[in-house]
C-alpha cells in the first residue's frame, strides 16, 4: 500500500522590507475588518483588516518584529520599515493576528464580518452584505466585549 502524500499548508508574510517574516503551518480561524478608532491609531487607516491564528502554529521566520504594549494588547512591527504586523491581547489565549496586508498573498484571505462599526467612520462605506457588528467579533476573557 502505498503512503498518501501530505499536504502542507503554508500562509507566509511580512513587513515591506523583508526584515521581518512570519509562517502560519494552519488555517487561519478568523478573517475580519475591524473599525475601532485604536486600529485606525495603529495602522494611520480608516479600516484594518486581520487574519487570525493560533500563536503556537505560527513562527517568525526571520527577524523579530518590535512591540508596542497597551495594558493587555501589544502591536508588533517592523523596526526597520515601520510596516504593521499583528495584534496580540492577553485576553484572547494563544491567538495572533496579522494585518491582511502583511500577508503575502493579500487577495487570498477574504474578510467575512465586520467589528466595531459603532466607531465605523461616517464616510466609509463598505459595499458588501457581510454581518456588522457593534462590538468585537471575538470574546476576551475578562470583558463584557
Amino acid at each position: 500500500m502505498q503512503a498518501k502524500p501530505t499536504t502542507s499548508v503554508s500562509h507566509t508574510g511580512g513587513c515591506r522590507c523583508g526584515a521581518v517574516r512570519f509562517e502560519a503551518v494552519v488555517e487561519p480561524h478568523h478573517i475580519s475588518y475591524c473599525h475601532c478608532a485604536n486600529c485606525r491609531r495603529a495602522t494611520g487607516a480608516p479600516v484594518s483588516a486581520f487574519v487570525g491564528f493560533a500563536a503556537g502554529d505560527v513562527r517568525f521566520t526571520a527577524g523579530e518584529p518590535r512591540l508596542f504594549e497597551n495594558g493587555p494588547a501589544s502591536r508588533s512591527f517592523c523596526a526597520t520599515c515601520g510596516s504593521p504586523i499583528a495584534y496580540t491581547d492577553a485576553r484572547l489565549e494563544n491567538q495572533i493576528w496579522f494585518m491582511l496586508g502583511a500577508m503575502d498573498s493579500p487577495k487570498d484571505y477574504k474578510p467575512t464580518l465586520h467589528a466595531y462599526v459603532r466607531e465605523q467612520l461616517r464616510y466609509v462605506h463598505m459595499p458588501d452584505d457581510l454581518p456588522q457588528l457593534e462590538r468585537s467579533s471575538v470574546p476576551r476573557s475578562g470583558t463584557s466585549e
